[in-house]
């Protein structure tokens, strides 16, 4: 019987020095979870009720994986993220399996899709450009650098600025003030990302009232005729009884030169909203805070982004930077269930339960860390330890098995 315990001792202790030496081979694997070995006894039932059981041994009962917390170093790559706290990237495999991940030193291929070094595209939700929010639905995470974005046609242009309140009528001095006196200027885009420049000029036409022109050309916009007026109360501030100013971009007085003859017309009539409603009319000089609008030219991607809460934020060449997706996270009821199939991927299994998706930051989901990845949790030194641990356990258990070969010895020689 003790060439049976001292044999499983063997197996056993055999095991156990695969599993630590697995783990210290991948002290440096990135996102890689340490597993351990764990023992059970081994009995050999009686066959009668009042007899007793024998212990024969010993065997390997599972080894688990750790899913401890690894250490985050930064590394300063934009494409390198590491998940602080719980959760699982989702990737889609060469044959469209999905796996899961910790390692998060992604990258972009040739196609412009985000994957990990094993060629798995990481999966995510794409967001609207228009409304900013993310779709349900995780799909492979995909960006345009084969060609540029498609320009964006303006539709609304802001502006944030003062109008000075000592200012008199400028028909009420002579000569007139200046139309040009107080003027700027801001290029618009049209559907194919051409710039087009939009000059706004304000004089003042009555008590806190001021009129807004689009050309100094008296002759294509003559005085009294403006696009639009903008109105003060009392203290100067905004008036919210103003008419809404819409900018037809085919009148002659806002394109000019040949404005009804462009290289390009555009498909369908165009008009821009003027936002004023950010302006004043204070004692101050005339002063410009801010001049925006929502259009912009065609670009080419230069750099992508990952926030804390996975926003996936893409920078073009022509200044826009936007939110393209969010990165998916996946976790799992039981997660020493999942299955390890290499490359630092795992797939849910009966035992694991199904994965259960969301967004970072959301519920018990972690955050992520952006231009850092996770360690392996692998404690080197503990390892160490172990692996002596387990080398005196397996020189133990031989010494069980001589023992008994000297016994078995001593009873065959007996004379």
């Amino acid at each position: 019987m003790a060439f049976q315990h001292g044999l499983s001792g063997l197996n056993a202790s055999s095991k156990n020095l695969d599993v630590i030496g697995h783990n210290i081979a991948n002290v440096g694997t990135t996102g890689f979870k340490a597993s351990r070995a764990e023992f059970a006894e081994m009995v050999a039932a009686s066959m009668g009720a009042g007899g007793t059981n024998y212990g024969i041994g010993v065997e390997v009962a599972a080894v688990s994986q750790q899913f401890s917390q690894g250490n985050i170093t930064v590394t300063g790559n934009s494409l390198d993220v590491a998940i602080n706290g719980n959760g699982f990237f989702k990737v889609m495999q060469a044959d469209g399996s999905p796996a899961y991940t910790r390692a998060g030193n992604f990258k972009l291929n040739k196609d412009g899709d985000l994957v990990t070094n094993a060629s798995a595209k990481v999966m995510g939700f794409k967001v609207d450009p228009a409304t900013g929010l993310s779709t349900s639905e995780a799909t492979p995470l995909n960006f345009p650098t084969g060609a540029p974005i498609q320009a964006k046609q303006t539709d609304n242009i802001n502006a944030t600025l003062n109008l000075d309140a000592r200012v008199v009528d400028a028909a009420s001095v002579t000569p007139n003030t200046p139309r040009s006196t107080y003027g700027t200027s801001i290029n618009v885009y049209d559907t194919q990302g051409v710039a087009i420049p939009v000059n706004l000029y304000f004089v003042k036409n009555g008590s806190n009232n001021w009129d807004v022109y689009t050309t100094l050309d008296e002759t294509i916009q003559p005085t009294g005729s403006p696009v639009g007026s903008v109105l003060f109360d009392g203290n100067g501030v905004y008036d919210p009884a103003n008419a809404p100013i819409d900018l037809d971009m085919s009148a002659p007085y806002i394109v000019s030169p040949n404005p009804n003859n462009p290289p390009n017309p555009p498909a369908a009539p165009w008009n821009v909203r003027l936002d004023l409603s950010q302006c004043t009319q204070f004692g101050s000089k005339f002063a410009v805070a801010d001049l925006t609008q929502n259009g912009y030219a065609s670009g080419d991607l230069t750099s992508i982004n990952i926030s804390k809460d996975g926003m996936v934020l893409a920078s073009y060449s022509n200044g826009v930077t936007r939110a393209e997706a969010q990165v998916a996270l996946a976790n799992f009821r039981n997660p020493q269930g999942l299955l390890s199939v290499g490359g630092n991927n795992w797939v849910e299994s009966f035992d694991s339960g199904p994965a259960v998706l969301g967004k970072p930051g959301d519920g018990n989901f972690g955050m992520l860390r952006s231009g850092a990845l996770e360690d392996s949790n692998v404690d080197l030194t503990a390892e160490l330890v172990n692996m002596m641990t387990a080398q005196r356990a397996y020189q133990a258990n031989a010494q069980t098995i001589k023992t008994q070969d000297q016994i078995m010895s001593t009873l065959v020689n007996l004379r």
